[in-house]
């Protein structure tokens, strides 16, 4: 059997069909959320090497390419002082239309937890748990969005022949978001098609031991599940499961039910 993770275009359908984040402002910032069609087809290659993000980063392109409104400008340039010491990087300059745009790109996993905070961007924390996306809005806020604007970045504007103050600037923000088991959560603020599985503690293992269990490799967290995987059954996933458990690893897995229905989770510490 060709393993599915083998398929850069099943990865790039995964993201594609994930949801946007926010479908509204936040905190003053825009979201871009382009009109969905028909999957692209992604035709890109060399991404064996690259983490999640930059992968993320080569599909966005390959979705805005299919606008014919949209002419990319730069992707992910290097900001760098004048001794060469790079300060940051911009992940997307845009012309849609006649309008400058400035894009930041980011693809999430959280889990929601209500014990922390008390709005729904409170609740939402990487797998992990060291990751918050209250951290990364305030990251893209204060950090990512105003390096446009930063005297090292003005080199870049002139060989584009544009000024900071004449892009429009947004934010590209797909999330998948993971429950607690058993749990039923209806969002307000974030979008709800995001909820995506559920989690449980190592210590609810047990209670799926009748699953079959599929743990993909980080950059097919972004498959959408499927039966064509090789499973595994619980006994033989344990002492795997068992090592991450002492590391302090949260891996995704799927799980297979007897009835045949499939879901995606986190099992955390």
């Amino acid at each position: 059997m060709k393993d599915i993770s083998d398929n850069l275009q099943a990865q790039f359908s995964g993201f594609y069909n994930t949801p946007h984040l926010f479908l509204d402002r936040v905190r003053k910032m825009e979201p871009f959320v382009p009109l969905k069609q028909n999957t692209p087809v992604f035709s890109g290659s060399n991404l064996e090497k690259i983490r999640l993000g930059q992968r993320v980063e080569r599909f966005v392109t390959t979705e805005l390419i299919q606008n014919n409104t949209i002419k990319i400008l730069s992707e992910n340039p290097q900001i760098q002082t004048e001794n060469r010491q790079t300060i940051g990087e911009l992940d997307c300059l845009f012309l849609e239309g006649e309008q400058p745009v400035h894009l930041e790109i980011q693809f999430k996993f959280y889990l929601y937890d209500v014990t922390l905070g008390s709005t729904e961007i409170d609740h939402c924390i990487g797998p992990m748990r060291r990751d918050t996306l209250n951290e990364k809005l305030q990251k893209l806020k204060e950090k990512q969005l105003p390096l446009l604007f930063a005297k090292e970045t003005k080199p870049l504007l002139d060989r584009l022949n544009l000024k900071a103050e004449d892009f429009s600037q947004k934010i590209y923000f797909k999330a998948q978001i993971f429950v607690p088991f058993g749990k039923q959560i209806e969002l307000k603020t974030l979008n709800q098609d995001c909820i995506y599985g559920f989690y449980f503690k190592y210590d609810k293992l047990y209670e799926f031991n009748d699953c079959k269990f599929y743990k993909p490799k980080k950059t097919d967290w972004l498959l959408d599940v499927t039966l064509n995987v090789d499973w595994r059954s619980y006994d033989a996933i344990l002492p795997e499961l068992k090592v991450f458990q002492t590391e302090g690893y949260s891996p995704m897995l799927w799980l297979k039910k007897p009835s045949g229905v499939i879901a995606k989770c986190f099992v955390v510490s």
